[in-house]
């Protein structure tokens, strides 16, 4: 039997959908260049044996709390319940680390923050009038998490690296004026992918403010908030007083992301037909037993012993892995400045922000940034990057490029910038007397020397 595309799913043939596998095919292509596309974390800490001592710390943990051994064995060998087995390890986390004080009950427990995402649009979004906001540019998964679930986007640019609050009030009016209603806003509010930038508090404040009187929901998605120094900045749904914030965690970043395990926290009230009310994540957890059942309970046992080993303390456990991301940041910072001083990235129209943490830092240029100017890049030059357009959902970032520093080594990083600068040099440059060349015909026709081509 043979398929017609047209037949399948619309998303199928989105380009959204293959980005991130061109990243990979790239990288295979090319495999003598450095790459700072990946956003993966730094591997080189990770220890085999450390797993099998969080599977242990935890069968001790339920047997210090009155469980025998079939019990034990069932927690690690059977399905669990589909919101989850290790809620109260999370709320206890969140409260170490957060200040935050959730109900367990309020947590469902995910197969990493993409099914996190996946559900809670499942849940949230009824009816096509729906519409999900998007901080542009923003993380690839968000935006075909709601391309699969045919969730229309309205893209909300930030200006200057920076979410503006006045223009997601303006984007929330239009919406509504049209007749549609936007139901949520999605923000990674610490050291975002793909920018690097970071909201202060007085826009977390403002944002809060905003959502509360358009009874918009708010989508905390906030995995690198631990791959950096602190001080942290509270998180959104900390500083939440009217139950507006919907926290989507991970600790693929802060434990190892193989163990694909995520969590949602929605402790909103829904009130149904007869006057009942229940929590929000009740019915995420519904959703959840018809995608996945429930989130292997090998993987949340394990994810369970690495909280045990600090008591829920996940600054702890990344404080040696956010010194190297800290080093790394502040290395490729370096490296930019040495090989781009300051008056020739302004010959060339090259510029970038100054993260002061996480993964990812943003490179503006001034020639087009797609795929032929990465694939130039990765043949010629031996660096591979991630060009930002892919993270707009209606176009936009052609200039610019993303750069991750997580999964390189120091002398990496430093051969791998020089090389980047190297290719900027090059594309900047033929830009330059592309303009020039333009700029001298525009005269010509000007002032009369150019042919008449008729």
């Amino acid at each position: 039997m043979v398929l017609d595309s047209t037949t399948l799913h619309s998303s199928i043939e989105d380009p959204v959908l293959d980005r991130m596998n061109f990243l990979n095919e790239i990288t295979f292509a090319y495999p003598d260049a450095l790459s700072f596309a990946p956003g993966r974390p730094y591997d080189g800490f990770f220890e085999v044996e450390e797993v099998h001592g969080y599977l242990r710390r935890y069968a001790a943990y339920l047997g210090s709390r009155g469980a025998g051994p079939a019990e034990v064995r069932s927690s690690f060998y059977q399905y669990g319940p589909a919101a989850g087995q290790i809620r109260e390890l999370i709320a206890h986390s969140l409260r170490q680390d957060e200040e935050l004080e959730v109900a367990p009950e309020s947590i469902v427990v995910t197969v990493g923050a993409q099914e996190a995402m996946f559900l809670v649009l499942r849940t949230l979004f009824a009816t096509p009038r729906d519409v999900l906001l998007l901080v542009t540019p923003c993380y690839v998964g968000i935006i075909g998490a709601a391309r699969l679930l045919d969730i229309p986007v309205v893209a909300v640019p930030e200006r200057d690296g920076r979410l503006v609050v006045a223009d997601l009030d303006a984007a929330v009016r239009a919406e509504q004026a049209a007749g549609r209603r936007p139901r949520a806003v999605y923000v990674v509010p610490d050291h975002a992918n793909p920018t690097g930038s970071t909201l202060d508090l007085e826009t977390r404040t403002a944002l809060l403010e905003l959502a509360a009187r358009h009874g918009l929901l708010v989508l905390e998605d906030s995995p690198y908030r631990f791959a950096g120094p602190g001080p942290r900045r509270p998180m959104l749904k900390a500083l939440d007083r009217t139950g507006c914030v919907v926290q989507l965690g991970t600790y693929s970043k802060t434990l190892f992301p193989g163990a694909r395990i995520g969590y949602v926290v929605a402790d909103q009230q829904v009130r149904d037909g007869s006057g009942g009310v229940r929590l929000l994540a009740r019915d995420v957890a519904k959703v959840k037993s018809m995608v996945t059942v429930n989130t292997s309970t090998l993987s949340q046992a394990v994810a369970a012993g690495a909280l045990l080993s600090a008591d829920g303390r996940l600054s702890e456990l990344s404080a040696r892995t956010a010194e190297h991301y800290r080093r790394s940041m502040a290395g490729t910072l370096a490296q930019l400045d040495r090989w781009l001083p300051e008056a020739r990235r302004r010959e060339l129209g090259v510029d970038w922000n100054r993260p002061d943490g996480g993964f990812f830092l943003t490179l503006r240029t001034g020639f087009r940034t797609g795929v032929a100017a990465l694939e130039r890049s990765a043949r010629e030059f031996g660096v591979i990057w991630t060009p930002m357009e892919f993270f707009h959902p209606h176009g936009g970032g052609e200039q610019d490029i993303r750069l991750s520093i997580s999964y390189l080594t120091e002398r990496q990083i430093a051969e791998g910038v020089e090389r980047l600068a190297r290719f900027l040099e090059k594309l900047g440059t033929e830009t330059l007397g592309t303009e020039a060349l333009t700029g001298a015909l525009g005269a010509g026709t000007a002032s009369g020397t150019e042919r008449d081509p008729s």
